[in-house]
């Protein structure tokens, strides 16, 4: 009896090993701070919604259907541009859109014509109409946006 006793004493006076805190000393886990979406364009416009995006699954499409080949660029090989940029509550668009990733096989004036394009999408398509649900969500959320355009071979600019 003293031995259970005094195991007990012992047991709430030692201080429990270290593996028992960590899990409280942990900060919680955060949520993905970017939202990103691959898209292959150009989109059909028709299959554009009218009502507001709820979903993201509804808002990247709707944006992505603003995208159209530039004037002036012969139809290439595969192109993929990633535009980063943030909306705010209403839909409208935070600072000016940022080119964080481009692969073309194109020259420097191929390039500039598709980047210009890819920025001139995202500015036609905003305010993007979103409810105020997918509004409060997004709102200062860097969201990603990868277009896609497999055009088939040809001259370049």
């Amino acid at each position: 009896m003293r031995r259970l006793a005094a195991l007990a004493v012992m047991a709430v006076a030692l201080p429990a090993p270290a593996f028992a805190y960590e899990r409280w000393l942990q900060p919680p886990l955060s949520l993905p701070q970017g939202l990103r979406h691959t898209a292959q364009v150009p989109i059909d416009p028709k299959s554009k919604n009218d009502h507001p995006a709820n979903t993201l699954r509804e808002l990247f499409p709707a944006l992505s259907a603003c995208w159209t080949a530039p004037e002036g660029l012969a139809k290439f090989e595969r192109t993929e541009i990633t535009v980063r940029f943030s909306l705010r509550r209403d839909g409208s668009l935070i600072g000016t859109p940022q080119i964080t990733f481009s692969k073309t096989p194109a020259d420097e004036r191929g390039k500039a014509l598709l980047v210009e394009a890819s920025l001139s999408a995202i500015r036609h398509c905003t305010p993007a109409r979103v409810t105020p649900g997918l509004g409060g969500a997004i709102a200062g959320r860097p969201l990603s946006l990868r277009f896609i355009y497999d055009g088939p071979k040809g001259q370049g600019v």
